[in-house]
């Protein structure tokens, strides 16, 4: 697509809303925010929309959905940092803190749309539709990522930086030449837009107008690197007019903000619209993984002022206050999640039945002499253990 093209469509898109092109592709002057902490509803005003920017409140029905996935995927969480001391799983990223993003990421998109996830998106995998311990067979050591990609559209979770997104935008210029009617969302953390593969990304998918949204989870830290050490942006969301694409900030530990935000992206993403790119302010509340300490870069002060922001007890509260929580509807909820505890803990309580020499067998097409050479060592070495 040329720059002329490029332009004429945001010029397009841009006069639908009744605001100029730079308008459109910069972020809302003000972060997008519906629910206080404590869980009230903001006066519409203080919501951060403005005109070309509006969010419409979900539906109840949709609140709910939502919700009861927030509620599982927070007992998943704790459940695996539980399996992880127990030496059941070898490690485990978790998302405490950020289970909103995740539930908003894959309850936006229609059953043919793909989603690309991160090591640390369990929760957006699990909401997805996938199996609890098929997304956790990787954890456990396995070869393989547990679940077949093109069963649930979610690509494999990527533990390599970025990668994903490019994989991502070739699954969206493949729909797009095919001619489907696919939206594809590409996340990552904010140490990811350090990488070269975020360019590299964004610019191939704004170039070639293509259906994808880039979703951002700030956690405020790449692994140990402070954000304020990562970039000198305005915010990141501001990246987004600089390859021709529009750029949204929205608080990511709001789920009812979260779902409005991305439900607007996939539909102007699934009308042609370009892609975009959605940065949503969050926080990781545990280590970055079981082997990191985080107290050697973060203050215990810091981390208790993000706990009285967290996204469960606030949507919680909301739907409390609208009398849509009843305590029946709680139970269900609760009950849903604790049986999902419950397969994990039985699943991952069965030892593994691995062979080693599986190791060798999906690297390439065809196995390299080297390989060849490194399995047949193995193979008898094996063999001697065993006579």
């Amino acid at each position: 697509m040329s720059t002329d093209a490029t332009a004429d469509r945001i010029s397009e898109v841009s006069q639908k809303f009744g605001i100029s092109p730079e308008d459109y592709m910069l972020p809302a002057r003000h972060m997008i925010n519906l629910l206080d902490p404590d869980g009230t509803l903001r006066p519409q005003d203080q919501q951060g929309t403005e005109p070309g920017h509006e969010y419409p409140l979900p539906s109840p029905a949709r609140l709910m959905e939502a919700y009861s996935a927030l509620v599982t995927g927070r007992r998943v969480n704790d459940q695996n940092s539980a399996l992880v001391r127990q030496g059941r799983m070898a490690v485990y990223p978790s998302s405490h803190g950020q289970e909103a993003c995740q539930v908003a990421a894959a309850l936006c998109l229609e059953d043919g749309d793909w989603l690309f996830p991160t090591y640390r998106d369990t929760v957006a995998v699990l909401t997805k539709g996938v199996a609890p311990m098929e997304v956790m067979t990787s954890f456990r050591g396995e070869w393989h990522c547990g679940y077949d990609p093109k069963a649930y559209n979610c690509a494999p979770m990527a533990t390599p930086l970025t990668t994903q997104l490019l994989h991502a935008v070739g699954v969206a210029h493949a729909a797009k030449l095919r001619g489907e009617n696919t939206v594809v969302v590409a996340m990552c953390g904010d140490g990811a837009t350090s990488e070269g593969d975020f360019h590299e990304a964004l610019n191939f998918a704004a170039v070639f107008n293509l259906p994808v949204i880039f979703f951002v989870q700030n956690n405020k830290y790449a692994i140990s690197v402070p954000f304020s050490q990562q970039s000198a942006a305005p915010s990141l969301a501001h990246k987004a007019v600089g390859y021709g694409m529009a750029g949204e900030r929205v608080d990511g530990n709001d789920l009812m903000a979260l779902m409005s935000v991305m439900t607007r992206a996939v539909r102007l993403a699934r009308e042609g619209n370009g892609p975009l790119l959605i940065e949503a302010h969050t926080y990781r509340m545990q280590a970055h993984t079981n082997a990191d300490d985080d107290k050697r870069y973060r203050e215990d002060a810091e981390v208790i002022e993000w706990k009285a922001k967290d996204p469960v007890t606030r949507m919680q509260a909301y739907l409390d206050d609208a009398g849509l929580l009843t305590e029946e509807a709680a139970a269900k909820i609760t009950e849903a999640a604790e049986a999902v505890a419950k397969d994990l803990r039985d699943g991952m309580n069965q030892d593994a039945n691995t062979d080693p020499r599986e190791l060798f067998e999906h690297v390439f097409s065809t196995k390299t002499p080297q390989l060849a050479e490194q399995q047949a060592l193995l193979v008898d070495e094996l063999d001697r253990e065993e006579a």
